[in-house]
């Protein structure tokens, strides 16, 4: 490596980070509250400071400088100087080395130590001590890096948002425990982007990933100490670096290999990307980056006591998403994925964060003005995890138009149904059909409701049958930590079981939850293993577990309940790409005409007859039946759907008239072909869904809405009722 230059030379602001031009790297980092910054280069080990350099110039709060001889492989950090003064928000402290926050690639890890803090730990003084030892050592180093990669052609597939299948995993988990893969691989990116797991994701039929958090991150010192981890990835480092863990052969061109093997698949990857809050903690926590760098204009904090933390996250800290540069960082992070990794959209975790400004969250908020206006942002896949722990942090279907949402709402519905409580019809019938209540305005798509039953956070569908209480002793908090309410229903036993009738309920209750996701308007959304009967033995809350307990049991797919699990989401995936009606791209609300008479949505009891105002109140119906209808060229395509939450099973009589019918599916029916169906009743088991199909030609659906509007005229007298038919609240 040439020999650098003695002093950083004038240079332009921007940008930021660090770039190689062919002979020496620009470096620019942002602080305006600093009254020096300086450049720090280390040995390849990262455990030697080489040369130390001030930076000479400072443009609109911009410290930038450029060093000749400085090539890619290149460890460097940053030393800020200003006031440490707590009460005023500033926690300079030179003695601290800084991690660029625009690092692309780390060496090394973060080693916990007290020096890691800018203060005295154990001080009586605590946060307002000053601690004067140097923590390099401890630090991971960030890496000049190039970006060269031969993408041979890569083009996004940009699946239509109206036809996505979304399959949540962890990149580590999904494939630690796939013995056909090299060893060394497991775990990374080197084995996402082989052959077998792209043959098992389009075999399944899923058309993105969504990848947990893949940028580098913190582990929680008090979780090392007891020998567990940061397994999920919610504790961001650096925002432009994978974290190492993931790269078996310790290059960026990994993470694009994968991706461009995963698109020639038509499968877009999606990250699910740590904005929020940083890894730094509370004003107790370690001075690693963004708190050094300038700690006033990068956190929110109590404008009473700049001290302290805002914590609307939960995770001690909160970015000030009112300040341009944190604005910046972001988009440019976001960008960067995009442009140099390919990648096709972002889940952002908690969302309604980056939507605060001082008065509370604004959907008009200054970070999704720029984001929704971005050239290259705006137009891949963006997803809201809309919610906080802040004032009025439950904001779903108040995102702006052009973003997704993961909705809570659908996934407590379904499982509140499922569990045979009371009063669910309507709020069921609102799910399946995009949840309009929360989403249809703004001329907003039945897309945006990102419809899920489990994720990553909480119980997987197998535990959700299984257990009722959380069994997260294993996570070293007495099993305080994780949600109490899970909205489960163990069905008689706790945990596993040997009886073969309560094994058979469950496994159909677990394809009765599928089937309903999968057949629901909006985007639905998987979590990996769901599919193949994957547990985690109660525990809800697996945040801290990098071992068996989270990683996917692939041992699961040599057993038969493994085998029939999968056979079947695959074929209710099938089912949804062929049938438009399944995945509608705009809301249906009953007031269209698939033809002239023959109404696109009708919500219909047991007995076949159209729901009015006080069916929808039945506390104790758990019967439902839809009939949606739409026109196909000179045909108009018929998809009834049948749900029965009830313990008993029950004959649905299907709305006059009736054409000869088809049978897709049935959730207590999976291993076998459903027949062909020409009766006007079917004999629906308890807790199970069937998808029933008809195409039809315009003349006899013509023909229909004359024989259905004297049935409909004789039932009417028969009831003697002016009760007029209502849509679901």
């Amino acid at each position: 490596m040439a020999e650098p230059a003695s002093r950083l030379q004038p240079s332009e602001p921007g940008p930021f980070g660090a770039h190689w031009d062919g002979r020496g790297t620009h470096f620019a980092v942002f602080s305006a509250h600093a009254d020096a910054m300086e450049l720090c280069l280390f040995d390849h080990s990262g455990r030697h400071e080489t040369a130390r350099f001030r930076f000479p110039e400072c443009t609109d709060g911009i410290w930038h400088g450029y060093l000749p001889g400085i090539r890619p492989g290149q460890l460097y950090g940053y030393r800020a100087y200003g006031p440490y003064e707590p009460d005023r928000g500033h926690r300079f402290n030179p003695h601290k080395l800084l991690l660029d926050p625009y690092a692309r690639q780390l060496s090394g890890e973060l080693r916990w130590h007290d020096a890691l803090h800018g203060y005295k730990v154990g001080s009586p003084r605590e946060d307002l001590s000053f601690d004067r030892r140097d923590s390099a050592a401890y630090m991971p180093k960030a890496v000049v890096s190039a970006d060269h990669f031969d993408w041979a052609g890569d083009h996004p597939p940009r699946v239509p948002w109206s036809d996505t299948v979304i399959y949540e995993m962890h990149v580590r988990g999904f494939t630690k425990r796939r013995h056909d893969l090299f060893e060394h691989d497991r775990g990374t990116f080197g084995a996402l982007g082989s052959s077998e797991v792209i043959q098992y994701l389009k075999g399944l039929g899923v058309t993105a990933v969504e990848l947990l958090p893949i940028h580098a991150f913190a582990r929680d010192r008090v979780l090392l100490e007891q020998k567990l981890t940061n397994y999920w990835g919610y504790n961001t480092l650096a925002f432009f670096a994978p974290d190492p863990q993931y790269l078996s052969d310790g290059t960026l061109g990994q993470v694009k290999w994968a991706v461009r093997q995963l698109h020639a698949a038509g499968i877009e990857v999606l990250l699910d990307v740590v904005f929020n809050h940083s890894c730094e903690g509370s004003e107790r926590g370690a001075t690693l980056s963004l708190r050094g760098l300038d700690n006033l204009s990068y956190y929110r904090l109590d404008p009473e006591q700049r001290r302290y933390c805002i914590n609307d996250t939960g995770c001690g800290n909160t970015l000030d998403f009112r300040h341009p540069r944190v604005i910046q960082l972001t988009l440019d992070s976001l960008r960067y994925w995009v442009q140099e990794f390919h990648v096709d959209g972002f889940r952002f975790d908690l969302g309604v964060t980056l939507g605060r400004e001082t008065h509370g969250f604004d959907p008009g908020a200054g970070f999704f003005d720029a984001l929704m206006q971005d050239p290259v942002l705006s137009r891949v896949k963006l997803i809201s995890e809309p919610w906080d722990i802040g004032p009025g942090g439950y904001q779903i279907g108040n995102h702006p138009a052009g973003m997704a949402e993961w909705n809570g709402r659908y996934r407590d519905d379904v499982r509140r149904y499922w569990r045979s409580d009371d009063g669910l019809r309507g709020a069921l019938a609102a799910r399946l059909q995009g949840s309009a209540d929360l989403f249809d305005h703004h001329r907003r798509r039945p897309w945006a409701s990102i419809n899920f039953v489990t994720a990553h956070d909480g119980f997987t569908l197998h535990d959700l049958v299984s257990y009722e209480q959380k069994h997260n002793q294993a996570n070293g908090e007495d099993n305080r930590d994780g949600g109490d309410d899970n909205l489960s229903r163990n069905w008689g036993v706790e945990g596993e079981t040997d009886d073969a009738e309560l094994i058979d309920l469950r496994d159909r209750l677990k394809r009765s939850f599928m089937a309903t996701l999968l057949t629901s308007h909006g985007t639905p959304m998987l979590l990996a293993g769901d599919e193949l009967g994957q547990t985690q033995n109660g525990n809800n809350n697996a945040y801290c577990q990098d071992n068996e307990l989270s990683w996917l049991d692939w041992s699961k797919l040599d057993t038969e309940r493994g085998r029939r699990m999968r056979d079947f989401t695959a074929r209710l995936i099938a089912l949804r790409k062929e049938w438009a009606l399944l995945r509608a791209p705009r809301f249906m609300h009953g007031r269209g005409e698939a033809e002239l008479g023959l109404p696109d949505l009708l919500w219909f009891d047991e007995n076949g007859r159209q729901l009015v105002s006080a069916d929808w109140s039945n506390p104790v119906a758990r019967l439902l039946g839809v009939r949606r209808a739409q026109r196909s060229g000179e045909r108009v395509d018929i998809a009834v759907l049948l749900f029965n939450a009830d313990s008993a099973d029950h004959a649905f009589e299907l709305p006059l008239p009736v054409p000869e019918f088809r049978v897709l599916l049935d959730s207590n029916e999976p291993l076998r072909d459903p027949p062909s169906m020409s009766a006007s009743s079917y004999l629906l088991a308890a807790h199970s869904v069937a998808l029933i199909s008809a195409d039809v030609d315009r003349d006899t659906a013509q023909r229909w809405t004359v024989e259905q509007q004297k049935a409909a005229d004789a039932a009417a007298a028969a009831a003697n009722t002016a009760d007029e038919p209502a849509p679901p609240a």
